[in-house]
């Protein structure tokens, strides 16, 4: 866990379902500023992927894109990225980002969640030096025999980690992201996603039931609509 915290079933229940294509859509959204045209604009070419694999409708798909390319005959959205560093319960190293078009409401929020959860903010810096800024790729691979080791050298990445279900992650240079995630597929991976990431240095080890309270702090966090991602120091 020392990366990307993930919610677990979140995609099953409806209301988190429908949470999830919230942030998708403003991922969408935001990654479109950079050029409508997937084949140039990497980060619009994999929150694309995400929306698909996400069974995102079609027509919501293109009007995200357009809205952010700003091709609806209006501006473009106007989305800031806005990171907070802090502490979950029991001194659990925290970093939030979020995408908002509001960060006075965005800050407010995420301010009250850290107070009701038992949770503490910090100032900038103050937690991120303790985290590696990487990228990342989830993907998987048809055949059982392949050493994800040996691909990731091949691909040029710097490490990597299996996870559950047979996904591995490959550790990047935040440069390399785009260059690692290309490799991987030419040599029959299929990626599922590739994002920059924080991942922490000395993640924090807690007993099941403190465990338990920073995981309803970190589930608090993840469902507030301007939270892209939350990265989090627990082993």
């Amino acid at each position: 866990m020392g990366a990307q915290w993930k919610q677990k079933g979140r995609e099953a229940a409806a209301d988190a379902k429908g949470r999830l294509m919230t942030k998708l859509v403003k991922e969408v959204t935001i990654a479109a500023r950079g050029g409508a045209d997937p084949s140039l604009n990497p980060r619009l070419r994999m929150a694309i992927e995400a929306a698909r694999k996400a069974s995102m409708a079609k027509d919501t798909l293109e009007r995200a894109i357009k809205k952010g390319a700003g091709l609806l005959g209006g501006d473009a959205a106007q989305f800031s990225s806005v990171t907070y560093e802090g502490f979950a319960p029991h001194q659990v190293p925290v970093i939030v980002e979020c995408s908002t078009d509001n960060k006075n409401r965005t800050a407010t929020n995420v301010r009250v969640l850290f107070h009701k959860g038992g949770g503490q903010l910090a100032a900038s810096g103050a937690i991120s030096w303790d985290f590696e800024r990487l990228g990342a790729v989830e993907a998987s691979h048809e055949r059982a025999d392949v050493d994800p080791e040996e691909e990731a050298i091949e691909a040029g990445a710097q490490d990597v980690e299996p996870e559950d279900g047979g996904t591995v992650t490959f550790y990047t240079e935040p440069t390399e992201l785009d260059a690692v995630s290309k490799a991987l597929a030419e040599r029959g991976w299929t990626v599922t996603s590739a994002k920059l990431i924080w991942k922490a240095k000395n993640p924090v080890s807690v007993d099941e039931a403190k465990r338990a309270e920073v995981e309803a702090f970190l589930g608090a966090i993840d469902d507030d609509d301007d939270v892209e991602a939350v990265y989090v120091g627990l082993a």
